[in-house]
């Protein structure tokens, strides 16, 4: 993922300490329930489509501008999936941040799945019993977009 302008202004001013930071997953299903997918540039993985909201950006209106600028395809939000903290994490050049992950679920409403940016090597559809390797949150994230209902978790107690 591309760093955006904003943060790489922050980073000029705090460096390499930690950041919390707001990050956009979308689950997007076509009409037949396959899930759209993309391989990163960055790590070679298929992953789930996502970025950082802008200042000032509603996350439904980020989710719908991340799918189109990595995949051409066209969507709209259906509902909240998840809100979850995701473990802090070390970039290779230096740079700390956690993201507070929202996950939306999207229904494609056009546009044809291609590359359209840099930040992925391969796009596409997959069933959803017939998915590419993927990491254990994004496996989590697409199971909980199929769901009917949320699930809730119990905060973490630290004794």
């Amino acid at each position: 993922m591309a760093t955006p302008d904003f943060i790489r202004d922050i980073r000029a001013t705090a460096g390499h300490q930690l950041l919390l930071l707001p990050g956009i997953s979308a689950i997007v299903f076509d009409d037949q329930d396959r899930v759209l997918l993309g391989r990163r540039s960055d790590t070679g993985k298929w992953s789930v489509i996502g970025g950082i909201p802008e200042p000032g950006e509603q996350p439904a209106e980020c989710a719908v501008r991340e799918v189109y600028e990595e995949t051409a395809v066209r969507c709209v939000v259906e509902r909240v999936v998840l809100v979850q903290a995701r473990e802090p994490i070390q970039y290779p050049n230096g740079d700390n941040c956690q993201f507070m992950d929202i996950t939306l679920r999207c229904r494609a409403t056009g546009g044809e799945a291609r590359v359209n940016d840099d930040e992925s090597l391969d796009v596409g559809w997959f069933p959803v019993h017939d998915l590419p390797e993927l990491d254990e949150f994004g496996l989590f994230r697409i199971k909980q977009a199929m769901a009917d209902a949320p699930t809730w978790f119990e905060p973490s107690t630290q004794d």
